[in-house]
């Protein structure tokens, strides 16, 4: 023991240096943050280098929905035949509504298909309408809940044709 070696007791000479874990800061900070910005400046010089041939096709379709809203569709009006029918009534006295309908179709191709199915149309709105009182159909109200009320039945029996409107020509209550 001689030589400058001194004898340390067990336990305080075996010491080495400890390795330190990293903390949740220091991984966030160090790590995590840097790898989010690389992958972020990534992103955004792909989006800056093809986002011009993404533009140019957009462009194009921009401007194919230009001409369609500046060319409106030409729409087709189908003339229903003129319904009179006997209103529901309480009194001795009866109602009759005498009602002249057209029908606003996007394409003329459907006419056939609404030809073909004309007499369930007619049918439809007979039953509905009959079942209709005089005080139903006054006012503004009443007159949209029966347009309401009559494309979803002309839609329904129309099907696969699609009916955008139906148009009042002409209606008396007596």
């Amino acid at each position: 023991m001689s030589g400058g070696e001194e004898k340390k007791p067990e336990g305080e000479g075996d010491e080495q240096p400890k390795k330190k874990k990293l903390s949740g800061k220091t991984l966030v900070l160090f790590i995590l943050a840097p790898l989010l910005l690389l992958g972020g400046g990534g992103a955004g010089a792909y989006f800056m280098l093809f986002a011009n041939k993404h533009d140019e096709h957009a462009d194009e379709h921009a401007a194919e929905k230009k001409e369609d809203k500046k060319a409106p569709k030409a729409m087709v009006f189908y003339n229903l035949p003129e319904l009179l029918v006997n209103l529901n009534g309480q009194g001795r006295r009866s109602s009759f509504l005498k009602i002249s309908l057209s029908l606003e179709l996007d394409d003329a191709n459907d006419i056939p298909r609404i030809e073909a199915v004309l007499p369930r149309i007619v049918d439809a709105f007979q039953t509905y309408l009959r079942e209709l009182r005089p005080e139903d159909l006054r006012g503004s109200a009443g007159l949209y809940r029966l347009r309401e009320e009559l494309l979803a039945r002309v839609n329904t029996s129309a099907q696969p044709a699609k009916v955008n409107d139906v148009l009042f020509k002409e209606m008396l209550i007596q």
